[in-house]
């Protein structure tokens, strides 16, 4: 396994809609490996294969001891939404909003072995779900955010101090990637983020 390099936002592998898993292939094990030893490695609630430059319909997770992976997720979800609650991305690191998200989800797919998967959830669970879909769609979560929160969000972007803060997550992450094969502790690893910095 190895923790693979993380995209942040302007790199096109995460505005372009991932296609669907056609072969469950040995690559397809090992990329769905690394992913999960990558979302451990930054500690995160969840990672969308175009994340890590892939064009995959594929997602892990790890939200409160639920941990798994979908691939070609297709979401069902509920009428009515659940409270607003902060989310962030590994793929815009620094930035976090409230986001609206369906209160309830079932997504349904397969696993690496090709046995289906269904799975039904409610709060951080439904969320990360729904958040990593979006990936798989080209979304981010600052799509997703409207008024005030949006223009907020779009003046950081454009600050010096999100430059600076994507230059280093990216610096601190470079080196967990280098030290992936000692499985040297990264300093990424060091303390894990609020679900809003770790999706």
């Amino acid at each position: 396994m190895a923790v693979l390099g993380i995209r942040t936002l302007g790199d096109p592998v995460l505005r372009t809609r991932a296609e669907e898993v056609t072969d469950i292939s040995p690559a397809v094990h090992q990329l769905v490996d690394d992913m999960l030893e990558t979302m451990e490695d930054v500690h995160g609630a969840g990672l969308a294969a175009p994340q890590v430059g892939v064009g995959q319909r594929i997602f892990t997770f790890n939200i409160d001891g639920v941990k798994g992976h979908v691939i070609n997720p297709v979401l069902v979800n509920s009428e009515d939404h659940q409270p607003d609650e902060r989310e962030g991305c590994l793929s815009v690191p620094g930035i976090s909003a409230p986001v609206r998200r369906f209160r309830q989800t079932t997504v349904r797919g397969i696993d690496r072995d090709g046995n289906p998967v269904e799975l039904t959830a409610e709060g951080m669970l439904a969320r990360c779900f729904q958040h990593e879909t979006d990936h798989l769609d080209g979304i981010l979560f600052i799509d997703r955010l409207s008024g005030e929160e949006r223009r907020r969000a779009l003046k950081t972007l454009r600050s010096g101090e999100y430059s600076a803060a994507e230059r280093a997550t990216v610096d601190q992450r470079a080196g967990s990637v280098a030290s992936a094969f000692s499985k040297a502790p990264s300093s990424a690893a060091k303390g894990r983020g609020s679900f809003g910095q770790a999706l």
